[in-house]
């Protein structure tokens, strides 16, 4: 006989289930999906009330089917009564975000850092302002009453291991082994956010669930989201699930060598994508900053001559990468994001027409390459789909359980 912890994973996972197929096809009836879900009308009928209850869940108007008998009732998901927070630790400040079930924006915020080099003062900040957002959301306001915070999404600029919420490098920052999950539990005791579901991930994984479960390409899959920053980093999805390695390396796309004995990455080695392709390459001297990054994107904007050769070239390297990556992963899509957007068609138009190149070569269709849909709020938003994404999917919550040693229980909202 079935122990109750294991019925109760059984259940979550139906429930989530179900949530997971209105978000990826709003507006199918109960008896559609127990259709689709193998399971009993009565079983859906149970689930969907109680997801109703707790403010997953909607109904919307009546359906006119042809069919003798009660009309069905669309479901999707209900945009007014959860949140998901999001934060985007980024290198020179962080972006705290709160978001519905959907992905849209409800509420934004900028958090600049005391002193970059801190870690513990830079965590504690973002903290601080993630329970002042929650703590607003949960008052009633004119559009309607609170709003409950169902997950809490962290992206960080470096090597996450999710299991213990251990940083362990962040290159752009010049943070080693930091212990972000405990520092920001400790900000959230005797708040709102006291014991709620925190999550953490490398930020262009979270960037990649934001493509993945809040745009109408949900069903992409796989998904590449290439970030582009100072660095050059890649947050990959297969088969619905975030691929992160053994020990969350994977996506370090950054020191994938484009170029044999090309310029000295900070890794050490030369020719790196990061060397070639990242906007710390690009800055040249000049220390990373927002004030240096406009000053590129100003002389890119008024034609200097040599600064669009050098955003070109790097375009072409770019171009380069983005054929490794197709190769390496076959996916749907790839999708750019980042500051290095804004250097604009100088830094994309020779990237699409390298990898088009490469595509005439091998008389195959290329991927579908697109710009990221979140633009700068793209990391903090991406950080509340983690959220979401893993709420979603008790499975996932056991495993990590499991990698850091905790005991594995169902997650019940």
């Amino acid at each position: 006989m079935p122990v109750t912890g294991d019925q109760q994973l059984l259940k979550q996972i139906n429930r989530m289930a179900l949530v997971r197929q209105v978000s990826l096809q709003p507006g199918l009836s109960r008896a559609a999906l127990a259709d689709v879900l193998g399971l009993t009308k009565s079983t859906i009928t149970q689930l969907v009330r109680e997801l109703m209850d707790e403010g997953w869940l909607a109904e919307r108007e009546l359906m006119i089917t042809g069919d003798v008998g009660r009309r069905a009732t669309p479901l999707h998901l209900d945009a007014g009564r959860l949140v998901l927070l999001g934060a985007d630790v980024g290198v020179d400040e962080a972006r705290v975000v709160a978001t519905n079930l959907l992905g849209v924006v409800l509420d934004s915020r900028i958090v600049p850092y005391d002193d970059a080099q801190d870690p513990a003062s830079c965590i504690r900040l973002v903290a601080q302002a993630l329970v002042r957002v929650a703590r607003r959301l949960a008052r009633p306001d004119a559009s309607g009453g609170p709003r409950r915070v169902l997950g809490t999404g962290l992206g960080l600029h470096g090597a996450v291991d999710e299991a213990t919420g251990m940083l362990r490098h962040a290159p752009h920052l010049g943070w080693r082994n930091v212990d972000v999950g405990s520092l920001v539990r400790e900000q959230f005791a005797g708040s709102l956010l006291e014991g709620q579901p925190l999550y953490m991930q490398n930020e262009a994984n979270v960037a990649a669930l934001a493509e993945f479960e809040f745009t109408p390409q949900s069903a992409t899959d796989p998904l590449i989201y290439l970030s582009i920053g100072y660095g050059v980093g890649a947050g990959v999805i297969v088969s619905d699930r975030l691929l992160t390695g053994l020990h969350g390396f994977a996506g370090e796309v950054g020191h994938a060598i484009l170029q044999v004995d090309g310029p000295r990455c900070s890794c050490g080695r030369r020719g790196c994508a990061d060397a070639l392709i990242g906007l710390g390459a690009l800055l040249g001297e000049a220390r990373p900053a927002y004030a240096a990054l406009e000053r590129l994107f100003d002389r890119v904007k008024s034609g200097d001559a040599a600064t669009c050769v050098a955003v070109q070239q790097a375009g072409r390297q770019l171009g380069v990468l983005l054929n490794n990556l197709w190769a390496s992963f076959d996916p749907m899509a790839i999708v750019i994001g980042g500051p290095a957007l804004l250097l604009g068609d100088t830094f994309i138009a020779p990237a699409r027409a390298v990898l088009a190149a490469y595509a005439d070569e091998t008389m195959l269709a290329p991927p579908d390459i697109r710009t990221s849909h979140f633009g700068a709020d793209a990391v903090a938003v991406g950080a509340a789909a983690l959220a979401r994404h893993r709420v979603t999917r008790p499975l996932d919550l056991q495993s990590i359980a499991r990698q850091a040693g905790r005991p594995a229980r169902a997650s019940v909202s």
